[in-house]
């Protein structure tokens, strides 16, 4: 965002979306612009793209796609991605793109919006999800090449470099190991539809995960919107830690962000707890 924005830029950004972001944009003095996406499935559609950059009338300069998506687990098909890249082409904007979930999908392929606008993209990913290193902070960035340039000015006065070893591992996991994520993506996946399946027999509504490894359901009605104190309260009485949608922007508000990155038998105290919650409260 450093590198693209200058001060008083706009971005767009789909809620909810993985918080950080209205911070990255804010921090080299630009403004972010949520667009609630709740009404929509949590999808971006084309139509409410254009209708907030004429809405916003100038300074419009990106809009941060992240998909799968952290919180939904939601991810677009390449007509939808074909759809908002004639949008994002159009008026001249750069599609910041985070593909970091993009090898655990369930029963759908990934494709990168790079494919339509690869002169708009700026696409964001690396092996923290797809080969379990997290812990190691090895990410990549592709994009347009004075983009980039300009992305090493700072990334150099920041970070420095990647440490001997986790090159070394990344290299490996890059060159020899593209497959290795599928056998964590169906185990994925049979998390997910265990979570899925054991919530909604608990009254959770939600949309079915398409990638990623969360689960955002609405919390139940008889607690209203108010998924702060929810989260609170389960937390509280239930020892299970849930993060509250309303911290992932506008779209997110009453409902919860549950990971099923976690082992099965941990998953299935984790429901057994929160049935005795609603039971109880």
């Amino acid at each position: 965002m450093s590198a693209l924005l200058n001060t008083g830029d706009k971005v767009i950004l789909p809620t909810p979306l993985w918080s950080p972001y209205f911070k990255f944009v804010q921090l080299p003095g630009g403004t972010p612009v949520q667009v609630d996406t709740s009404d929509d499935g949590f999808m971006l559609p084309p139509e409410k793209l254009e209708a907030a950059i004429e809405r916003e009338c100038k300074g419009v300069k990106a809009v941060v796609l992240n998909y799968p998506s952290n919180p939904t687990g939601r991810e677009y098909s390449a007509d939808q991605l074909e759809a908002l890249a004639k949008v994002i082409a159009k008026h001249h904007l750069y599609a910041v793109t985070d593909e970091i979930y993009s090898e655990l999908v369930y029963g759908v392929k990934h494709v990168s919006i790079a494919k339509f606008i690869p002169e708009r993209t700026i696409l964001i990913s690396g092996l923290s999800k797809s080969h379990a290193m997290t812990g190691w902070r090895c990410g990549y960035v592709a994009g347009p090449a004075a983009i980039i340039k300009e992305m090493a000015k700072f990334h150099a006065l920041s970070v420095m470099t990647v440490t001997d070893n986790v090159q070394a591992a990344g290299t490996e996991a890059l060159n020899n190991g593209q497959a290795d994520a599928l056998a964590s993506r169906d185990i994925y996946a049979k998390r997910r539809d265990l979570m899925v399946n054991g919530l909604e027999k608990l009254g959770f509504k939600m949309i079915k995960p398409q990638g990623a490894f969360y689960i955002f359901p609405e919390i139940p009605a008889k607690y209203g919107t108010d998924d702060v104190k929810f989260c609170e309260e389960l937390a509280e009485k239930a020892k299970v830690g849930l993060t509250p949608g309303s911290a992932f922007g506008l779209g997110g508000a009453g409902h919860v962000r549950l990971s099923y990155a976690a082992s099965t038998e941990n998953l299935q105290t984790c429901l057994k707890r929160i049935g005795k919650f609603l039971a109880e409260n």
